[in-house]
C-alpha cells in the first residue's frame, strides 16, 4: 500500500503546469481576456475570504474564545498561524507596533505564501512568478510605509529621515536615500519573482526529465522556498515600516 501511494505521489507531482502546457485557468483566461496570474490571485483572495468567514463563524460559536479547541482543529491551525505572524511582528517591531501593523503583515505573508504554494499544485501557475504581481506588492509596501511614516512623523519629519543624522552631510545623504527608497519596490519585486520563477522552472525541468521520485525532493525544497520568500518579503516590510515610523531626535544628533 505504501509503495502504491509513493508511486501515485511521484506521478502526481511530476505533472507540473508548465511541463504539460496545461493549466486549469488557461481557458477561462482566454475566454474573458484576463491574465492568468490575475485570475489565480483573485482565486486566492476568494479562498482566504472563505477561510476568514469560517474562522469567524467558529469563533462566534464558542463560549470562551480564549480557550483553544481540543486536539487539531481548523480554528487551532488558523490561530497558530496568526500567533506565528504576531510573534514575528513583535520580535521585529516591538509590542506596540506589532499590534498596529499586524493586520497588514499577516495579510501580506498569507497572500504571498499561498500564491507561492499554489504553483506546486499541478494545473496552476503561481501568480508570484509574474513581475506584474510582485511589482504591485512592492509598490503597495512602498506606499504603505511612506504613508505611515508621514502619518507618524509629519511630512517634514519624514523628509528628515532622508537627510541623515547630521545636517552638514544632508546634501550627500539625501539623494542617496532617495535612490535607496525608490528602488525598494523594484528590489522586493525582483527578489520574489526571481526566486519563485526559478523554483518553478527547476521543478518543471526535473519533472520532465525524471518523472518519478526526484520531483518529490524538489517539491520539498519548493515548500521551503515558498515559506522563505514570504518570510523575507514580510520581514523587509516590517523593517521598512519601523524605519519610517521611528522617532529620532535630530537635534540630539546635531549636538553630537
Amino acid at each position: 500500500m505504501f509503495k502504491a501511494l509513493f508511486a501515485l505521489l511521484s506521478v502526481l507531482f511530476s505533472l507540473s503546469a508548465s511541463a504539460s502546457g496545461f493549466t486549469f485557468l488557461s481557458k477561462v483566461s482566454n475566454a474573458i481576456h484576463t491574465e492568468e496570474h490575475v485570475l489565480t490571485f483573485t482565486l486566492i483572495a476568494g479562498l482566504l475570504i472563505v477561510v476568514g468567514m469560517i474562522y469567524r463563524s467558529q469563533l462566534a460559536s464558542v463560549g470562551n474564545a480564549i480557550i483553544p479547541d481540543k486536539g487539531v482543529s481548523f480554528r487551532n491551525i488558523v490561530e497558530a498561524f496568526g500567533e506565528f505572524i504576531y510573534n514575528l511582528c513583535r520580535s521585529t517591531m516591538g509590542e506596540k507596533e506589532a499590534k498596529k501593523y499586524f493586520g497588514c503583515i499577516a495579510t501580506l505573508f498569507t497572500f504571498i505564501f499561498i500564491s507561492n504554494l499554489i504553483g506546486l499544485i499541478p494545473g496552476f501557475l503561481p501568480p508570484t512568478d509574474n513581475i506584474n504581481t510582485t511589482l504591485a506588492l512592492g509598490v503597495f509596501v512602498f506606499i504603505y510605509y511612506n504613508f505611515h511614516g508621514i502619518k507618524e512623523q509629519g511630512l517634514v519629519g519624514h523628509i528628515k529621515h532622508f537627510m541623515g543624522p547630521v545636517w552638514y552631510l544632508a546634501f550627500l545623504i539625501f539623494p542617496i536615500e532617495l535612490i535607496s527608497h525608490a528602488v525598494r519596490p523594484v528590489s522586493l519585486a525582483l527578489r520574489l519573482r526571481g526566486n519563485m520563477f526559478g523554483d518553478h522552472l527547476v521543478l518543471s525541468i526535473f519533472s520532465g526529465m525524471l518523472p518519478y521520485v526526484v520531483p518529490i525532493a524538489f517539491l520539498v525544497l519548493g515548500l521551503f522556498v515558498c515559506f522563505i520568500q514570504a518570510f523575507v518579503f514580510s520581514l523587509l516590510t516590517m523593517v521598512y515600516i519601523s524605519l519610517a515610523t521611528a522617532h529620532h531626535d535630530h537635534d540630539e544628533h546635531e549636538a553630537h
